[in-house]
């Protein structure tokens, strides 16, 4: 879906790492070694999100670290365009309407730190929730958002990771 309006692969990583999470940084050499890109590649893209208002960059020492604007004016609509290319509100929206008393979802591992590995962590916080329901509904998400998923419960509220939902 996204990645036919927005054809440079790079600029799609970068879009994916930077705005699933505003707490997401990162600096040049890093994200070519992230992506497995050259950092000509990376370079060209960063230059032309921080041009654009997009990013902001701040330099660190001898090295220069890039984040989301979230004073952006756009800051707000590309997140859920990121959260939607992923599938995370149809995540949401499914677990949230079965489970129970659900009182956290939390997204861990890759996505959390804006790699997009396949492999979307999903942890469900409640205190009486529907185990059950939760082992049927893996493999009907991974059918809708073409990404594997896995699901963990726990009873405890989560402080890492990137809250999707919070009652």
């Amino acid at each position: 879906m996204l990645d036919s309006l927005i054809t440079s692969k790079t600029r799609l990583r970068l879009l994916v790492k930077f705005f699933i999470n505003a707490a997401n940084r990162g600096h040049m050499r890093g994200l070519a070694e992230e992506f497995n890109e050259s950092t000509n590649a990376i370079r060209k893209e960063l230059n032309n999100l921080s041009e654009a208002g997009y990013l902001e960059k701040e330099a660190q020492q001898n090295r220069v670290t890039y984040r989301a604007n979230i004073r952006h004016p756009l800051f707000g609509s590309l997140q859920d365009i990121v959260h939607k290319y992923l599938g995370l509100d149809r995540i949401v929206e499914t677990v949230l309407s079965r489970m129970g008393e659900v009182e956290q979802v939390v997204i861990t591992g890759d996505y959390a730190e804006g790699r997009d590995s396949g492999v979307v962590e999903v942890t469900v916080v409640g205190p009486s929730l529907n185990a059950d329901y939760l082992a049927q509904l893996a493999p009907k998400m991974e059918g809708v958002i073409g990404r594997k998923v896995v699901f963990t419960l726990s009873y405890k509220k989560i402080d890492n990771g990137l809250v999707l939902y919070e009652r």
